[in-house]
């Protein structure tokens, strides 16, 4: 768990899933109107992700959205710095 190497993680990461367990979704304009600074990115396969800042930019969380199926599978919780480096985008 990302919280255990990040243990000041773990407040920001309980808020954002305490929101997105609560949130009916029906498409990213939805999503994008209560996290505004959600973005959706390709990864190097072509997948859609959408991206999650947390815990005031310092943590990123990668997910994929079913909208119809209302489920959000994260796919990898990271610091902002792991993240600039785009490792990630060809690990998914």
């Amino acid at each position: 768990m990302f919280a255990r190497h990040q243990p000041e993680s773990l407040e920001p990461l309980k808020h954002w899933y305490r929101a997105v367990t609560s949130a009916r979704w029906r498409s990213f304009a939805d999503l994008r109107r209560m996290f505004t600074t959600a973005d959706l990115v390709r990864t190097r396969s072509g997948a859609m992700v959408v991206v999650f800042d947390v815990g005031g930019n310092k943590y990123r969380l990668v997910s994929h959205i079913s909208y119809p199926k209302s489920k959000v599978y994260v796919l990898r919780v990271m610091t902002h710095r792991e993240y600039d480096r785009e490792r990630w985008k060809s690990e998914l």
